[in-house]
C-alpha cells in the first residue's frame, strides 16, 4: 500500500471520525439522551426517535461510503447536508440572546459549534466536487460516481 493511499484514507478517516464511530456510538449507547435532544425540534417522541434513527443511518452508511470510495461523492454530499441541517436545527446561536452580554454564555458555544458544522460540511463538499471546475463537471455528469480516492494519479482502474 502506497503512502498516497494511506494519506488519502487517513484524511477521509479524520473527516468521518466524528460520525463513525463517535456520534453513532453515542446515539446507540445513549439513545434516550439523543431522543431527548431531538425533542428540542421534534413535536413528538416518535418523530424524535425517527430523526435519531435517520441520523444514525446517515452517520454509519455515508461515512462507510466515504471511507470505501463507493459512491463517495453522493455520500459526502449527504453528510454535508446533514452537517448544515444539524447546525441550523441544534446550533442556533442567535436564540439564547446572550451572545454580546455574556462571554461565557450559551450563545458563544453554539456559535462556534455552528461554524464548525459548516466547516465540516465544506470538507465533505470538497470530496463531493473536488477542487477544480473540471471535477465539478464530472460530478454533475455522474453524481453517483466514485472519486476513485485510492487510485494513483493518472492510473485507471
Amino acid at each position: 500500500m502506497s503512502a498516497a493511499i494511506l494519506i488519502a484514507f487517513g484524511v477521509r478517516l479524520i473527516l468521518v471520525l466524528l460520525f463513525l464511530p463517535l456520534s453513532a456510538l453515542d446515539k446507540i449507547l445513549n439513545f434516550r439522551g439523543a431522543v431527548a435532544q431531538a425533542r428540542e425540534v421534534a413535536p413528538s417522541a416518535g418523530l424524535a426517535r425517527l430523526l435519531i434513527l435517520a441520523g444514525l443511518t446517515i452517520e454509519i452508511g455515508m461515512s462507510a461510503a466515504v471511507l470505501s470510495g463507493i459512491a463517495d461523492r453522493a455520500a459526502a454530499a449527504v453528510l454535508a447536508a446533514y452537517c448544515v441541517a444539524t447546525a441550523l436545527l441544534w446550533k442556533q446561536f442567535w436564540r439564547p440572546g446572550d451572545f454580546w452580554r455574556d462571554p461565557n454564555g450559551k450563545a458563544r458555544g453554539l456559535f462556534w459549534d455552528f461554524w464548525k458544522n459548516l466547516a465540516l460540511a465544506g470538507g465533505f463538499l470538497l470530496i463531493t466536487f473536488g477542487t477544480t471546475a473540471a471535477t465539478v463537471g464530472d460530478v454533475l455528469h455522474a453524481p453517483l460516481s466514485s472519486s476513485r480516492p485510492y487510485v494513483a494519479s493518472g492510473a485507471r482502474p
